[in-house]
């Protein structure tokens, strides 16, 4: 059998090069991104693509039922190493995306005041180019006007740019780069902005050029000569003759996949939005992960005697449940002290019931009464108590006659039948005859019932007269 290809330091290169790939991918955030309750069609294809946008790192194929709460999604996502939620849901009058830091919160709430599905933005396009290999790469995040306005502020640019793993500007590889997240801030509405896709063309050409420079052909059918398609740029879509300027040309530090964008070459950056679209304001920040005290809102203000009160409601809520939890402890721990005592002393009594024998069949023993008596003190006391059953009729007491044993209740009824009454027979009387049947055969007992019927079924014989 021949060697493998590959040597021995090539496997154990190889496989220490897949494990610090698995540490790097642990290492990097991961979410899980639902619906939850009657959320609609709607809101739950909008939840569909705000995953979309998250791919790689989160579930895509989650599946999230009814009945399973919130304590057990989080409970699921601690061995899968899931760091964020982003949860959609529906109420009468507005939608709601819950974002939460696991495991420990905090948890942003936000009301969706206007969205649109990855399905409409792109029905608006005259020419979209979208493709697996632009999702096997996390988006790119940008943030914009997230300025010195408030803690609450900070804190939401902090959980946006916890969500995706971070970048080394000097050691990026642009080929890694297909998409972008654009999350903008409004001071004045105090709302946040999406804006997807990244792009970058060459520049230095004119706008037929750089069309001959792309993947796909353009149409040429409506022309009579490729110098038309140099010279006007006829056929070109608005977004596509946009022209290029300082706003959005620069020049490329390494190589990037694309036809004429070298390094150190002028390329422009073009952005295509291909959804979910959507505009979020902030409502409140809760300390938990789905509960705990409000750290703010935008609608309700508290004077700093609520919030005083609200604290101390909250650590005396916290010290009683820590006293139940101590108290349950005591009694967990008393009650398997009572079980161990119990256990201990049912052996005991075992061992004390079982005495010193070898024997393990179950002896209970002789009574105290009867231990040291002969046999024939024993067969005295049996014959004196057959003479009191056949004088007085009755069963002796158990202290009268120790050492007799006690008779069955068929036995004491056949005695009571036998025993002489009180107009006992002389001695010189005869003993009753035998009842036969045919034959010789003695006559078979009949019950009293048997003998009823026998006479009622009999007639009497006609009276003769006188």
């Amino acid at each position: 059998m021949g060697q493998s290809g590959r040597s021995r330091h090539q496997k154990r290169a190889r496989a220490q090069a897949q494990l610090r790939n698995l540490e790097a991918y642990a290492a990097q955030p991961h979410s899980f991104v639902f619906a939850r309750g009657r959320a609609g069609r709607s809101v739950r294809q909008l939840s569909l693509d705000v995953r979309r946008v998250m791919e790689p790192l989160t579930a895509t194929r989650l599946q999230v039922r009814k009945k399973n709460s919130l304590k057990d999604c989080v409970a699921v996502a601690g061995p899968l190493g899931v760091t964020h939620f982003l949860i959609l849901s529906r109420t009468d009058r507005n939608i709601y995306l819950k974002l939460m830091r696991l495991p420990g919160g905090p948890t942003l709430t936000f009301q969706i005041r206007k969205y649109s599905l990855v399905c409409d933005v792109v029905s608006t396009l005259k020419r979209h180019r979208m493709h697996e290999q632009q999702f096997t790469h996390p988006p790119l995040l940008v943030l914009n006007s997230f300025g010195p306005h408030g803690m609450h502020v900070k804190l939401m640019a902090t959980m946006f740019q916890n969500l995706f793993p971070s970048i080394n500007v000097h050691k990026v590889n642009l080929n890694t780069i297909k998409r972008c997240l654009l999350v903008n801030y409004n001071p004045d509405s105090q709302e946040l902005d999406f804006r997807h896709y990244i792009k970058v063309v060459p520049v230095g050409a004119s706008r037929g050029m750089k069309k001959l420079l792309q993947e796909k052909f353009p149409n040429m059918s409506r022309l009579q000569d490729i110098s038309e398609l140099l010279a006007a740029g006829a056929g070109l879509s608005d977004s596509e003759a946009e022209p290029d300027g300082e706003h959005n040309i620069t020049q490329l530090p390494q190589a990037v996949a694309g036809r004429g964008n070298l390094r150190a070459e002028q390329s422009a950056v073009r952005l295509t939005e291909i959804g979910p679209r959507m505009t979020l304001q902030l409502v409140k920040i809760q300390e938990g992960v789905g509960e705990g005290s409000v750290l703010f809102h935008s609608f309700v203000r508290k004077s700093e005697e609520e919030l005083r009160a609200m604290l101390a409601a909250r650590e005396e809520r916290l010290r009683l449940r820590m006293q139940r939890r101590e108290l349950q402890a005591q009694n967990v721990q008393r009650k398997r002290e009572q079980r161990a005592a119990h256990r201990k002393k049912s052996l005991a009594g075992m061992k004390r019931a079982q005495g010193d024998g070898d024997s393990d069949a179950e002896d209970p023993g002789a009574p105290p009464e009867a231990e040291g008596r002969s046999p024939r003190e024993e067969e005295q006391a049996e014959e004196d108590a057959e003479y009191f059953r056949q004088a007085v009729g009755a069963e002796p007491d158990e202290d009268l006659f120790p050492g007799a044993a006690k008779r069955s209740r068929t036995a004491q009824r056949k005695a009571a039948k036998a025993a002489p009454g009180p107009r006992a027979r002389g001695a010189g009387q005869r003993p009753p005859r035998p009842q036969t049947g045919p034959r010789g055969a003695p006559a078979r007992p009949v019950s009293r019932g048997a003998a009823r019927e026998r006479g009622q079924g009999r007639r009497r014989p006609p009276r003769r007269g006188a």
